[in-house]
């Protein structure tokens, strides 16, 4: 959208619905404008910094309940929360036609991230679940994943779910 007002932006197309931003364990902790505003590893604009008896650390979104309208956040920036080994994929699109799976390749799922190693398996409807070597932080539903051999690009897909 570029230099616009993200927000701004959003809320031009789609109502916003506020809700309960909650602690893993439950605890409410404040009200979110909507879910639509925020990503999966956010930090700024939460709007819940310097809680009494909370520590000093910084909040960040660790997940979405599009459900029951529910934002979780915690504490750290390295919450176990935000960390996942595997993700799925859907919406997968390949250069140079569809490799023959399972094969080991190189993977971003978040903008300016290094390559990461991972191993790709194909399920059914097109879709592919991709295991990464090591956790990896917020993969974000939505978001786009790009996979890579040496300085090839060979595709990508649109991150469905991320778990362990």
């Amino acid at each position: 959208i570029g230099e616009r007002d993200f927000r701004l932006f959003l809320s031009q197309y789609l109502p916003a619905r506020p809700g309960e931003m909650r602690t893993p364990e439950g605890e409410t902790v404040g009200e979110h404008m909507g879910l639509m505003f925020y990503t999966l590893g956010q930090r700024q604009g939460l709007g819940i910094g310097g809680r009494q008896g909370s520590g000093s650390q910084p909040w960040y979104v660790v997940a979405k309940d599009l459900t029951h309208n529910v934002l979780t956040v915690a504490q750290g920036g390295n919450h176990s929360l935000l960390f996942h080994r595997r993700l799925r994929a859907s919406d997968l699109c390949w250069i140079a036609g569809q490799p023959e799976a399972p094969f080991e390749c190189w993977a971003k799922n978040r903008y300016r991230q290094s390559d990461q190693p991972c191993m790709i398996e194909f399920l059914e409807d097109d879709n592919c679940q991709v295991l990464f070597a090591q956790p990896q932080r917020a993969m974000t539903p939505g978001q786009s994943v790009v996979f890579y051999q040496n300085d090839e690009c060979l595709g990508g897909g649109v991150i469905d779910a991320a778990f362990d």
